[in-house]
């Protein structure tokens, strides 16, 4: 398929997925208990790519929206934030972020282990070759994003192949993962009672601003679209615009910042889209909430879950089984620790699939979980997905001497 009619099937999906979410017929209810609407916008899309109906490697879906629509959603999400409401959040988030990255650092070591008393030569290899170079860069990108893992890959020198086969161990679990969050969101009250958690400072922040938009809700003109997307647009060029300037700047002139991958120019984009969002927050420009800012950024939102569902191949599982398989028990440490310190701290679900995927996925999904969950709350995940390309270069970095220490 070519990218104008992959992109009409998308359409299609979503508004065939959103339609019956909303219909008022009991099967349907019935169904979108059990199975949230966001997962299937993510995976429907996934079975284009498995059946080969469309090439996710040369599509250029993904990295439009992911350049153009992510940062204008952004800017249109932030712009009725109430920082008053998010500080309400509390430490907790803070912690499950923490207990994410740390989670990831210390996963890769004992996945390598494990499986090397099991089955050495699927984590050995000499030279290039070695399986550890190329987990260290997955280590990278799990506790940062893209930028992380191409800093480790020129610190480690994985082999180009074995290089290739991590990104599909990456693609393949990080959005199994992605999937499995996005079907908690539609289970987070059961999860919480099972967390013994609190999520009333959840519940508070969404109500609170809930309330607000409420009160300023007006039906939108065609210039109030105008003016959203105007905004939406034109904050992500000058986020763009800065980015190219800023980004080589720090990479030729700041070595010790670009140690803290703050030379990627994905960073600034979604990091200074943010931060206009924010500042447009105390000016006027707040009031477009009540015209449906945050519901235009939301279709921009699912348009984005489904392009990242076009990533995904089911079938991918059988090119790199032993890949997969450290791959899956690193994932699995990782899920077993986050739940452990989210009952420890009675943490709510909403801080461990945000404080997962911040890491996990980065900037790109991070929002999309903490959107699940309600629109509003979309600015957290951006937030603590930042934080992530501070450390993820640093900790992947032991992560992978710890994992060349204990491979065979």
């Amino acid at each position: 398929m070519s990218d104008p009619v992959t992109l009409g099937v998308l359409f299609l999906i979503l508004a065939v997925v959103l339609s019956t979410a909303d219909s008022p017929r009991p099967f349907w209810q019935r169904f979108y208990h059990y199975v949230p609407a966001t997962l299937l916008c993510y995976f429907l899309p996934s079975l284009l790519n498995t059946f080969g109906w469309v090439d996710a490697d040369n599509t250029a879906l993904y990295p439009i929206v992911s350049r153009v629509l992510l940062p204008a959603s952004l800017v249109l999400f932030t712009l009725s934030v109430d920082f008053k409401a998010f500080r309400r959040l509390g430490r907790k988030s803070m912690l499950m972020f923490a207990a994410s990255a740390v989670s990831i650092m210390l996963g890769g070591p004992l996945a390598v282990w494990l499986i090397a008393q099991l089955a050495p030569e699927l984590v050995g290899g000499q030279g290039p070759d070695a399986v550890w170079r190329g987990l260290a860069t997955l280590a990278g990108t799990w506790i940062g994003g893209g930028a992380n893992q191409t800093a480790l890959k020129e610190v480690f020198q994985p082999s180009s192949n074995l290089f290739s086969a991590i990104v599909t161990v990456d693609v393949f679990i990080s959005n199994l993962w992605l999937g499995v969050l996005l079907y908690g969101t539609g289970q987070a009250t059961t999860i919480d009672r099972w967390l013994r958690a609190d999520a009333s400072a959840v519940e508070e922040v969404k109500d609170r601003v809930r309330h607000q938009v409420e009160a300023i809700r007006r039906i939108p003109s065609s210039t109030d679209l105008m003016v959203i997307l105007a905004i939406g647009f034109g904050a992500t060029a000058v986020a763009h615009a800065l980015a190219g300037v800023i980004a080589p700047y720090i990479d030729q002139h700041s070595p010790l910042l670009s140690q803290f991958s703050l030379n990627a120019p994905f960073f600034w984009i979604v990091g200074l889209a943010t931060a206009i969002g924010i500042g447009l927050s105390f000016t006027k420009a707040r009031n477009l909430e009540g015209a449906g800012a945050s519901k235009v950024a939301t279709v921009f939102l699912y348009l984005m879950i489904a392009t990242i569902g076009l990533k995904m191949n089911i079938l991918a599982i059988a090119d790199h089984p032993g890949l997969i398989l450290v791959g899956l028990v690193w994932m699995l440490f990782h899920v077993l620790l986050m739940i452990g310190f989210s009952r420890l701290i009675r943490a709510p679900y909403f801080f461990l699939a945000v404080g997962s995927q911040a890491c996990i996925g980065g900037p790109a999904t991070a929002p999309i979980i903490a959107a699940a969950f309600h629109p509003v709350l979309a600015p957290v995940g951006v937030l603590m997905a930042i934080l992530g390309y501070a450390v993820g270069t640093y900790m992947g970095y032991v992560c992978g001497i710890l994992m060349q220490l204990v491979s065979p």
